[in-house]
């Protein structure tokens, strides 16, 4: 049982209604009967209750304070001060509706209402008769329904079954007040007092500590020997919780003084636990000693466990160091120390799983395969640290996973994008409330080895903030130096992180600070040629995407001319992501037309392509004609893959500048310079005529305006297309270059070799021009990627002019 709650409303003020009220605190039968006797209004305003039953004959005080409240309870006061009381379903509904309420009510009459010291007002109410709501008639401005008398059943005056159940009720409720030292002796008194039969199962059901849904049910049965049967059993129940309580309080009573009232809080609990079946404290730490005799670890890691499991035992369960002890110690268990698994080093099993996985990338997958024979023939796990750098979406972060499942180890990945605390890395120092493990050690705990093969994705994007540089604590678990002794904040303890395969991704090596970039063994991953993409999307992305639609190759099919139409119309990038985007959108239309039953092409055309993406908006650069003076192909590369470029210029009279536009940087404006500063030292060489130009303007530009382009590597390019000018002659059809020039007239080497190559093949370029030094990047792409093509080695600019240059003029050649 329990005392009186305050059934909260709101907490809103109201003024005193009547401060004359009496308060009727026990209900005589004399009473009860002019109760019963009394005539229900027909309608009546409802006052829905939060989190409280009100039963006939029972005084409650609740605080009012919900707008509508407060004006139902001004109303009923000012004339005849009775009002309906239910009980909300759901006590969080701010605003409660017909549907939020039990029908089963109590009609209640205001006695008083009190203003508090705090500004509330609380309003007590006695319940008269129940009653059933039969029709809510309005909510506004409160809810007001018209009602219905619920007759209660009573046995006859001389039931000697009825008269047992209330007197046992009585001595239960007597025995439930000696017990519980919340409830004061005095209503004892009230019980034995208590004459009315109905009125002494309501009141009791009343106090008992019941929900509203019990409390509910309870006033909800008609039959009163059954109601006082049910308060009965719930009564049965709280006494035999209250003795349960009493009995294990008394097995920890004695005599405390200030010092031993933290030991008392802590038995009592350990008490609590062995009556509800737990694990006591004790146990726990003796749990954990067993578990450490099965780790693999050092000497001197089992002497510092052991000597911090000693301390935890030392602590005072309450205290908050406690829970940090104990987790710090369930992570040191939970660590694979020494833990290995086997390697499976058989290479042709290896090389089976990385072809199957990639297509093409045949250089990594090379070096991949050495790195692990190195492993087998070594044999003593120690592994490389591998940094794959390219651009996005070439297979970089799933060559990882590849590896681990050739090794037959655990994969473990981390991103590493946008870090930038330290203790991400080097994890937090376990006094901190909320310290954690760094990622490292956390991924391992997961793996549950401490051999994985561990792929550090996207380590070029880590940023650094006032918590520390994450590249900088990076230095010491990527270093095979270091490693072995890798220094968690939080473990306080070196672990071993030798056995590791890390596996680093990168996009822009620039990013990485030099000393993390020289612990780590590059190996660069260009973009796919289109050739590639093509039998990546006919053996991997088109079966992926249509498993993933539901589809099978019955349902769809696509040729490999339909897929480059997607590739060089739809993709511009290096890897297969895009790609992969516009498969999926073509057979996402297949498989709507399959789901309506509608006619489609099984197998996929041209039409259909343009129909579901469009018209193709990313057409390469073709070949454009050699009519025109001063109009040089010239190859470039960029981050998703080569391209062409065009260098145009143009002559006009005037004192002999020269203007750069099309949004050049600084290296490509410098090679501009240099090519007209050659020009000029070499007019008779070139058999120019040096008034030419200082009487002429001359105008260099680089289709397209609105793209950045910037290096060296459009030199040559510049000084052919200022000769064809000056000289008005045509310039070789169907030829490209790339190189770098020098004053002295030098072509250097460049880079992106291959990326450039394939795309001049695209444009239907028949020539190219390369410095010779460039010579052994030719000789590593496939030759099939390169035949039709022919390749000039160069090592000076006369023999560019002498390949590049014809004798022909130029259409409407300009006499200068």
């Amino acid at each position: 049982m329990s005392n009186h709650k305050i059934s909260t409303i709101d907490n809103l003020s109201l003024q005193e209604l009547d401060s004359q009220a009496e308060l009727i605190p026990l209900l005589t039968p004399e009473d009860e009967e002019e109760m019963m006797n009394e005539v229900l209004p027909e309608t009546i305003p409802i006052l829905p209750l939060r989190n409280m039953v009100l039963f006939p004959g029972v005084v409650i005080p609740i605080t009012a304070g919900r707008d509508k409240s407060i004006k139902l309870i001004d109303d009923a006061n000012a004339v005849g001060k009775i009002i309906g009381v239910v009980a909300q379903i759901d006590e969080d509904v701010e605003e409660p509706t017909k549907n939020d309420i039990h029908k089963i009510g109590t009609v209640a009459r205001i006695l008083r209402v009190l203003k508090m010291p705090d500004g509330n007002t609380t309003v007590i109410i006695q319940g008269k008769k129940r009653f059933e709501i039969t029709e809510v008639i309005s909510e506004e401005p409160y809810m007001t329904a018209t009602i219905k008398d619920v007759v209660e059943k009573k046995p006859k005056a001389k039931n000697g079954e009825f008269i047992a159940i209330l007197e046992s009720v009585k001595e239960l409720a007597i025995q439930i007040i000696k017990e519980s030292p919340s409830i004061p002796s005095e209503a004892t008194f009230a019980i034995k007092n208590i004459e009315s039969q109905s009125f002494l199962v309501n009141f009791v059901t009343s106090n008992l500590n019941l929900t509203v849904k019990e409390k509910q049910d309870l006033l909800a049965i008609n039959n009163l020997k059954d109601r006082a049967l049910e308060t009965l059993k719930y009564m049965n129940i709280e006494l035999q919780k209250l003795e349960l309580k009493n009995d294990i309080q008394s097995k920890v009573r004695f005599d405390l003084d200030q010092q031993q009232r933290e030991y008392f809080l802590h038995q009592q609990m350990k008490t609590i636990q062995e009556e509800l079946g737990g694990v006591s404290q004790e146990e726990e730490m003796d749990e954990m000693l067993v578990k450490s005799k099965t780790k693999k670890w050092d000497e001197k890691s089992k002497l510092h466990f052991e000597k911090e499991l000693s301390k935890m035992r030392r602590m005072n369960p309450q205290a908050p160091d406690f829970g940090i002890q104990r987790n710090y110690l369930e992570v040191l268990l939970d660590l694979p120390w020494n833990e290995y698994s086997n390697d499976n080093f058989d290479l042709k099993k290896a090389q089976k799983i990385l072809d199957r996985d990639h297509f093409g990338l045949e250089d990594v997958k090379k070096r991949m395969i050495e790195h692990l024979a190195v492993l087998k023939l070594r044999n003593d796990m120690k592994s490389p640290i591998i940094c794959l750098t390219g651009p996005p979406g070439v297979g970089k972060t799933s060559i990882g996973r590849s590896v681990a499942e050739a090794l037959g180890r655990e994969y473990v990945r981390i991103s590493l994008g946008g870090l930038r605390d330290e203790a991400e890395i080097r994890g937090h120092r376990k006094t901190y409330v909320g310290a954690m493990p760094g990622r490292i050690i956390q991924s391992l705990k997961k793996a549950g080895t401490s051999n994985p093969v561990f792929v550090l994705d996207e380590i070029d994007k880590l940023s650094n903030s006032n918590q520390g540089d994450p590249s900088s604590a990076l230095l010491e678990v990527l270093d095979p130096e270091q490693n072995s002794t890798f220094y968690d904040n939080f473990v306080e303890l070196g672990y071993d992180l030798s056995k590791i395969m890390f596996i680093a991704t990168s996009n822009n090596m620039g990013a990485i600070q030099p000393a993390l970039r020289d612990r780590m063994e590059i190996i660069k991953m260009s973009g796919y040629t289109i050739e590639e993409k093509v039998e990546i999307a006919k053996q991997h992305l088109f079966p992926r995407q249509l498993k993933e639609h539901g589809m099978t190759s019955k349902d769809l099919s696509i040729g490999k001319k339909q897929l480059e139409k997607i590739i060089e119309g739809y993709t511009r990038e290096s890897g297969v992501r895009g790609l992969e985007a516009k498969i999926a959108q073509v057979i996402r239309n297949a498989a709507k037309s399959v789901a309506m039953e509608e006619q489609y092409n099984v197998k996929v055309t041209d039409a259909d392509i343009i129909e579901v993406l469009g018209a193709a908006r990313l057409e390469r650069d073709k070949y454009e004609s050699n009519d025109v003076a001063g109009l040089v192909t010239g190859l470039a590369w960029t981050s998703v893959g080569g391209d062409i470029l065009f260098i145009e210029s143009l002559i006009s009279p005037g004192k002999g500048t020269m203007t750069i536009t099309g949004n050049l940087g600084t290296v490509m404006k410098e090679s501009a310079t240099i090519a007209l500063e050659y020009i000029k030292a070499n007019t008779e060489l070139l058999g120019l005529n040096p008034e030419v130009l200082t009487k002429h303007n001359i105008h260099l530009h680089v289709p397209e305006g609105a793209t950045p382009k910037d290096g060296p590597s459009a030199g040559i390019a510049m000084l052919t297309s200022l000769v064809s000018l000056l000289t008005q002659k045509r310039v070789k059809k169907n030829i490209a270059m790339t190189g770098e020039i020098t004053l002295r007239g030098k072509v250097l080497p460049v880079g992106g070799i291959k990326e450039k190559i394939l795309a001049a093949k695209r444009a239907n370029i028949k020539e190219i021009i390369l410095c010779h030094e460039n010579k052994s990047d030719i000789d590593e792409i496939k030759p099939e990627y390169i035949s039709g093509l022919t390749f000039h080695f160069v090592k000076e600019m006369s023999e560019v002019l002498a390949i590049a240059i014809t004798d022909q003029n130029v259409k409407n050649a300009k006499k200068l």
